[in-house]
């Protein structure tokens, strides 16, 4: 440059373009923002700089240390950050959207570890102005009371920590591509493709310990694809992308458009963070100097407080009774954070009980990336055991101990001593403060219900397989109800429950609800548990399980995994409709075949599926006297006995019924709607 200046040329310039042109040059080498060819190419490495070409709104901030909050870890908020300037995304209101291409890096903070509410977006929208969007699941996108699309169309990355059914959400972690809507038009689990052995790694949404993760966002004008790419801090951009959607975006974004952020927060107080941010149109977007971005904020606020009022009300004379004293509270709080409820009765279910300690290190402190499902009686994440190195299930279940704790851990130990092929062993349990925890051996393939109803991406079973599945779920039964030294009723059979191995065999699972009773002793009356759709009829009205509503849950089963259907169904026309009473329908047609799924596309065994249907109405016959016991099933399905054939009086019993010939058409059909199961009683979940 001083050459430059000292040159002939330059000679003959005025001194006021001199001081402007090196006014113009040091400003570009301001740290954290640039500009690169116009306003179609910037990068944000921190906010402190260039904080001028972002407006904010709601409880959106850039703290003096560059940190561009989007909430401010109150519930109930959100927080939009847009590049002032708009973006040329057309040559024309009617052209074709052009390539672009974002990387951001960010963070979402949290006060519990493995909960928060309720995610983030990156947002291109043809205006900024999202006054009138609500907070928590509606991201600050969307208006809560809107039916119809937005006012101002969008296209949005979302970053969801929270599960939303009435958004389709596939569960509490995920990323999704959204056209003006939040039903994203494609969604995965949060996760990375390692490039060094080619897998798939699942990452936490939340940070938890400071975690970093970065964003790429690409997209093809003349493919029309959009690639959404995560990494965590310290990896390079994956060669394979995490989703990929091919949708025109011509449609939504207009010719000059505004790219920015959104966040929102539901009843847990979170907040949401972006450290950097780059952005070109037809391009690459331009590299972050991460050595430039900002800090996070310390999660421990209190805890600073405290060290900071402790340096200036002790004198140094007592430096070093604080250090014991601070050793002392860590070493107690340590203590405490794997305490468990242990008491003397318990000391004869030893062998089967784990510590917590143990269980919180196997799941990594029960961190949302290993969860596995989640449902009314608690979470299931995978784990392994420091030790065996053995992968379990872990379910985390409440409990009030001041209720029958004792005689459950006793059942919950006796089922433990269950050993049968198609049960998933229940390796133990752990007993901590308000809460129980229960460890199965871990099924790779997962539930069943994912395959039937094509969840995860789930391939289709075949007919062979289905039957396999149901003769496996037929024997474990048996053997709970006849083989085994007591009477096990199980009370929750459903294809959520039916767990696969990797060799596809299945396992009847969760025993959660079960109760075990002496042979030939008179069956206590219980509480009413299940899940809509299976629950026998008898069930509903005494409150009385027995093997015979098992029999009734499991004729359910049948149905299902052959017709490919749930159990109940809801649709605008028809309202709320039962699984069996559609194959009870089209059995008295002489047409019980056409049941079957439909996307086996007619390979199957006809006369097996009319037997497995026929058996299905057996069992679900509305009288338990007329239900085959599971001894019986079993002869049916080997082919060691006949199945009998439908009598047409006896099965129109139900529809005779239906007239109240005998009894409340509501408790055969089960017409509970959401306001009012409430008054019912805690157990009873809705079938997935």
């Amino acid at each position: 440059m001083l050459n430059f200046l000292q040159s002939r040329a330059m000679e003959h310039l005025p001194m006021s373009f001199l001081v402007a042109f090196l006014l113009l040059c040091l400003s570009l080498n301001l740290p954290g923002f640039c500009v690169a060819g116009g306003n179609d190419s910037f990068v944000f490495a921190g906010f402190a700089a260039g904080a001028e070409n972002l407006t904010l709104d709601g409880t959106a901030a850039v703290t003096r240390e560059g940190l561009l909050g989007l909430t401010n870890n109150e519930p109930g908020v959100k927080g939009h950050a847009f590049y002032r300037i708009p973006l040329q995304f057309k040559d024309s209101p009617n052209g074709t959207a052009q390539s672009f291409s974002l990387a951001f890096v960010f963070a979402i903070l949290s006060a519990s570890s493995d909960l928060s509410t309720d995610g983030m977006a990156f947002v291109i929208a043809p205006g900024k102005d999202f006054s009138n969007a609500s907070p928590a699941q509606y991201l600050g996108l969307l208006d809560s009371h809107s039916t119809g699309p937005s006012g101002n169309p969008f296209f949005a990355v979302e970053l969801d920590t929270i599960k939303n059914d009435e958004f389709q959400d596939i569960d509490d972690n995920h990323v999704g591509i959204d056209i003006d809507a939040l039903s994203s038009v494609e969604s995965s689990s949060a996760a990375f493709h390692d490039d060094k052995d080619g897998t798939l790694k699942n990452l936490s949404l939340i940070s938890t310990d400071g975690e970093l993760i970065q964003v790429w966002v690409d997209y093809d004008g003349e493919a029309k694809q959009i690639n959404v790419t995560l990494a965590p801090m310290g990896v390079a951009k994956p060669s394979k992308p995490l989703l990929s959607n091919t949708t025109d975006l011509s449609a939504v974004i207009t010719d000059h458009a505004y790219a920015g952020f959104s966040a929102a927060t539901g009843p847990i107080k979170s907040r949401h963070c972006v450290l950097a941010w780059s952005f070109a149109m037809n391009g690459p977007a331009p590299p972050i100097d991460f050595k430039k971005m900002p800090k996070l904020p310390h999660s421990g606020h209190n805890h600073k407080t405290l060290m900071k009022v402790l340096e200036i009300a002790l004198p140094a004379a007592a430096f070093v009774a604080l250090l014991a004293c601070i050793a002392v509270f860590v070493i107690v709080q340590r203590k405490l954070a794997y305490d468990e409820l242990r008491e003397d009765w318990e000391v004869e279910f030893g062998p089967h009980r784990f510590s917590y300690k143990e269980l919180f290190m196997a799941t990594e402190g029960f961190k949302s990336k290993h969860l596995l499902g989640a449902g009314g009686f608690g979470k299931v994440y995978k784990g392994v055991l420091p030790k065996s190195k053995l992968e379990v299930a872990v379910k985390r279940v409440s409990h009030d101990s001041s209720q029958g704790i004792k005689e459950f851990v006793s059942e919950v130990v006796s089922i433990g001593h269950l050993r049968h092929r198609n049960l998933v062993q229940l390796l133990g349990y752990c007993r901590r403060k308000g809460e129980l925890l229960l460890v199965y051996d871990y099924m790779p393939s997962g539930s069943l219900d994912k395959y039937l109803y094509g969840e995860e991406n789930k391939p289709l079973l075949e007919w062979p397989q289905r039957l396999q599945i149901i003769k496996d779920v037929a024997s474990g039964l048996y053997y709970l109800h006849e083989k085994w030294e007591q009477v096990v009723i199980h009370r929750d059979i459903k294809a959520s429950n039916v767990l696969l191995d990797g060799a596809m065999v299945a396992h009847l699972g969760d025993f959660g609800l079960a109760r075990l009773y002496d042979h030939g002793t008179d069956l206590q009356t219980t509480h009413v548990v299940g899940t809509m759709g299976y629950i026998a009829p008898e069930l509903s009205r005494t409150g009385k399980a027995s093997p015979l509503t098992d029999v009734f849950a499991f004729g359910t089963f049948l149905l299902e995994v052959t017709c490919g259907r749930r159990p109940v169904s809801n649709s605008v026309q028809h309202g709320r409709a039962m699984l069996v009473d559609r194959v009870l329908e089209y059995w008295h047609r002489g047409a019980l075949e056409e049941t079957v799924d439909s996307r086996l596309q007619g390979n199957y065994n006809v006369d097996e599926a009319r037997m497995v249907l026929t058996l299905g109405l057996m069992c679900s016959h509305p009288f338990p006297g007329e239900r085959p016991t599971m001894r019986q099933v079993m002869q049916y399905l080997d082919g060691d006995a006949p199945l009998p054939e439908l009598a047409p009086a006896n099965m129109s019993l139900l529809s005779l019924m239906r007239n109240q010939l005998s009894f409340d058409q509501s408790v055969l059909q089960y017409p509970w709607s959401a306001t009012s199961m409430g008054t019912m009683t805690p157990g009873i979940s809705v079938g997935r």
